[in-house]
């Protein structure tokens, strides 16, 4: 049987795709246990319903890195999404008003967003995203770290942790996105070793809708 030229490239894409989709969810099971090992959970269902939802959640970032549209390229190998990392942390060129201004007239429950992340002396933007909106109050609730007022601010009463973490909710851009979904880091104004994501931070980078950002 005569195979056309065509053919074979479109046999040999399958292929690939397949490989790619392979590798990809063996990354993200390796990198997820890991993680899992060393997280403290007193409470044993809790590991075993994020153990028993693993497959389903890798199997779906494996799946949707290979299909989004994104102007980002993908790492098979680790799982991971990969650009030229800019030379200084954007997030430093804040401006509250225009952060203000945005988030009054964008936010919506479940959308992602980028937060400024400081840490003796290391710095990266990490994707959250929104489970609270309270207008009145001038306030957004993210689900990992907290409240934000809406230009920006760190709004939780937990002096503590602010001692430790020096947060920022930041207006979304493509620059920002780009930093974030790539784990970009920066070390003492120099560029540092790239931050794994988590899965949850991978799913979340899959719902960007990048052609809506400049």
């Amino acid at each position: 049987m005569h195979i056309s030229n065509s053919q074979q490239v479109d046999i040999f894409s399958d292929d690939q795709r397949q490989l790619h989709y392979a590798e990809l969810c063996n990354a993200l099971y390796e990198r997820e246990l890991a993680s899992l090992s060393q997280q403290k959970l007193a409470d044993i269902s809790l590991l075993q319903r994020k153990i028993a939802g693993l497959r389903h959640h890798v199997k779906r970032a494996a799946y949707s890195l290979l299909q989004h549209q994104s102007p980002l390229q993908v790492d098979v190998h680790n799982a991971s999404w990969q650009a030229k990392q800019a030379a200084k942390c954007m997030a430093n060129n804040y401006a509250p008003e225009k952060t203000q201004a945005w988030f009054t007239h964008h936010t919506q429950i479940g959308c992602t967003i980028a937060i400024h992340v400081k840490q003796l002396g290391s710095e990266h933007i990490e994707l959250d995203s929104i489970d609270r909106i309270e207008i009145h109050n001038h306030k957004v609730h993210t689900n990992k770290f907290g409240w934000f007022t809406l230009d920006g601010e760190f709004a939780e009463q937990d002096v503590k942790q602010t001692d430790v973490l020096n947060l920022r909710l930041l207006k979304p851009t493509k620059a920002i996105f780009t930093a974030a979904c790539c784990g970009h880091r920066w070390d003492h104004k120099s560029k540092g070793q790239q931050r794994a994501l988590s899965l949850r931070e991978l799913l979340l980078s899959l719902s960007i809708n990048w052609k809506t950002y400049r």
